[in-house]
């Protein structure tokens, strides 16, 4: 299609980029329909593609984002046979009233707002009939797809992604894992007060039907909720560089499915913003070595340090100079920027654009990291996909907080490793010394940062004025 429509057209024209817009359009909309029709796995694909705003076409990225909470849904017969077959019960014994518009539909089930005879409020999520069957299908389609790929390609290796979907599929089929999970992770962040888990109701849930608290918000990629409810978008940006930096870095326990659909706003008693964490359903349980690893990889690729960058890329999985694109994969940024620094440099269209340009030339590179690296981090770079697509929508991912926060935490992790291999009490306290040290020279150094981009902005803003005048 893009051949064919684009053949004989000068690139540098307007009438190209016009047409080669329609063909990505035109693309999307098949490949939607081809989520919706296939469904399960396709749709969980079709989600993580709406994440990419950074990295992919934006009609690719506006097409894909309705099944974030908007996916082909069950009727509410189908629903209510999965609630009959679960509690051997009548869903009118059971709830006093279900709405029949479900709040969402995601890949693997959907939401409905009930009410309990008691009169409280809660919200019910139900596993799609067909999916547990489908899934089984549909993981054994996409691994003869992969082999047969593979043998037309032998570039295009994708056994990374067969051996994934067959490992988290199952784990995200078990609501009552997913109950534990949000159990575990409400408890884990009970220091910030901000952090909404709603409560799960165990005494109506089975492994296809899980009942929650329901608690009322707007997506956080939804710009008309946030301007409404006056929420600021740098506050809200920021409380989510916390959570997942101590999710990643400190605990090791990582929410990995963090769309839009799963993360919600609303507007707490005193104004500010209260984040809502939905789906607990996929989480990543690193191991200690690997959170070390990973926070020295990052502490390289903030202080520009190529050998720092090899050898940890090296202890993750990644052999040769294929570091460079591994570092670029990790961060979101090109190689250029990370040499300039990606602290001082802001993220920008053009460089977007370049990311754009040279993906595909780059492709057979990237599944060979896929293939190689460590597999506890296939569903870190999934997380680190989706939440820069949320800063990208946000438009906030040039600012120079989330850098700071996730340093301490690298840090953090790092020297909390050290403390646990000291051996004397002069060890320990040389290293405690160490960490509170470049603690402090971090928030210096951040300190200056925002004090020279205030002063700049200043002198920009004074400039623009007296030139007006």
């Amino acid at each position: 299609m893009y051949k064919y429509d684009l053949f004989g057209i000068d690139k540098t024209s307007s009438e190209y980029k016009k047409i080669k817009s329609h063909c990505h359009q035109k693309a999307a909309e098949m490949l939607l329909d081809l989520c919706c029709a296939n469904k399960g796995v396709y749709i969980k694909v079709g989600q993580h593609i709406a994440a990419l705003d950074y990295l992919l076409p934006t009609e690719y990225v506006q097409t894909m984002k309705v099944l974030h909470s908007h996916a082909p849904s069950n009727k509410l017969e189908d629903v209510y046979k999965v609630i009959s077959e679960d509690f051997k019960k009548k869903p009118k014994e059971i709830f006093l009233s279900v709405d029949p518009e479900p709040l969402g539909t995601a890949s693997l089930a959907q939401v409905h707002k009930a009410f309990l005879h008691d009169g409280s409020v809660v919200a019910i999520k139900v596993q799609h009939p067909y999916v547990k069957n489908h899934a089984k299908v549909d993981m054994k389609s996409m691994e003869i797809m992969v082999k047969i790929v593979s043998l037309i390609f032998p570039e295009f290796k994708f056994q990374w992604l067969v051996d994934e979907t067959k490992k988290n599929i199952p784990q995200e089929l078990d609501f009552f894992n997913e109950g534990k999970n949000a159990e575990k992770v409400a408890k884990m962040f009970q220091c910030y007060p901000w952090l909404v888990v709603p409560k799960v109701r165990w005494d109506l849930t089975t492994s296809r039907v899980l009942t929650m608290d329901f608690v009322e918000g707007g997506q956080i990629n939804d710009l008309e909720y946030i301007n409404k409810n006056g929420l600021d978008r740098f506050e809200i940006a920021d409380k989510l560089g916390k959570l997942y930096s101590r999710m990643i870095f400190i605990y090791g326990f990582v929410h990995s499915d963090p769309h839009p659909g799963n993360i919600l706003l609303k507007k707490a008693e005193d104004g500010s913003c209260e984040i809502v964490l939905l789906d607990h359903g996929l989480y990543a349980t690193l191991s200690k070595d690997l959170r070390v690893e990973y926070s020295q990889l990052w502490l390289s690729i903030l202080n520009k340090d190529k050998q720092g960058m090899k050898t940890h890329s090296r202890n993750l999985g990644i052999e040769g100079d294929i570091y460079g694109l591994f570092a670029c994969m990790i961060s979101g940024r090109t190689w250029d920027s990370l040499m300039e620094g990606i602290t001082r440099k802001k993220p920008s269209l053009k460089e977007k654009k370049i990311m754009q340009d040279i993906l595909p030339t780059v492709l057979p590179k990237i599944n060979e990291i896929l293939e190689c690296v460590n597999r506890q981090m296939i569903l870190i770079f999934k997380t680190n996909d989706l939440m820069r697509g949320i800063e990208y929508t946000l438009n906030t991912s040039n600012r120079m907080a989330s850098f700071k926060v996730m340093s301490c935490c690298c840090i953090r992790s790092v020297y909390g490793d050290k403390m646990d291999k000291a051996r004397s009490i002069i060890d320990k306290l040389k290293i405690v010394a160490t960490q509170y040290w470049l603690l402090f020279k971090i928030n210096i150094y951040y300190a200056f940062l925002t004090i020279n981009e205030v002063y700049r902005n200043t002198v920009s803003r004074n400039l623009c004025l007296y030139t007006q005048n």
